[in-house]
């Protein structure tokens, strides 16, 4: 299915619907609510996630979705979210550079999980 994009080139249109989502809540949450940037990063994941994880599973990698496979992305990818955010905290880094780190570390480390570990089996 899709063959018309290679799987790494779905993934990036996937990532962008995902972080766009995933800023507009970071933003919303650390600037409107005052929360720490660990916590607000943590919020915008769960709130991206299943957005992120539904979209993958049906255009990126063709497989079926799963609980079991829900919970190993979401494990895995909210340690990454609540570590960046902590490295946030930790140097006062500008919310901005927290988001783009996050972003950039989600991208590559986000792919090769999924794709050799949640979706692994019926790829096309």
């Amino acid at each position: 299915m899709m063959t018309t994009l290679p799987r790494f080139a779905r993934y990036c249109l996937v990532g962008l619907v995902n972080t766009a989502f995933h800023v507009l809540v970071f933003l919303t949450v650390h600037t409107l609510w005052g929360l720490s940037q660990t916590g607000s990063n943590l919020a915008a994941f769960m709130a991206a996630v299943s957005l992120s994880y539904t979209l993958n599973a049906r255009f990126t990698f063709d497989s079926h979705r799963s609980w079991r496979r829900y919970g190993t992305y979401l494990g895995f990818m909210g340690v990454v979210s609540l570590v960046i955010g902590r490295l946030g905290d930790s140097f006062a880094w500008p919310p901005s550079v927290t988001l783009v780190f996050f972003c950039a570390t989600s991208l590559s480390a986000g792919y090769l999980f999924s794709r050799h570990v949640v979706f692994t089996g019926r790829l096309s």
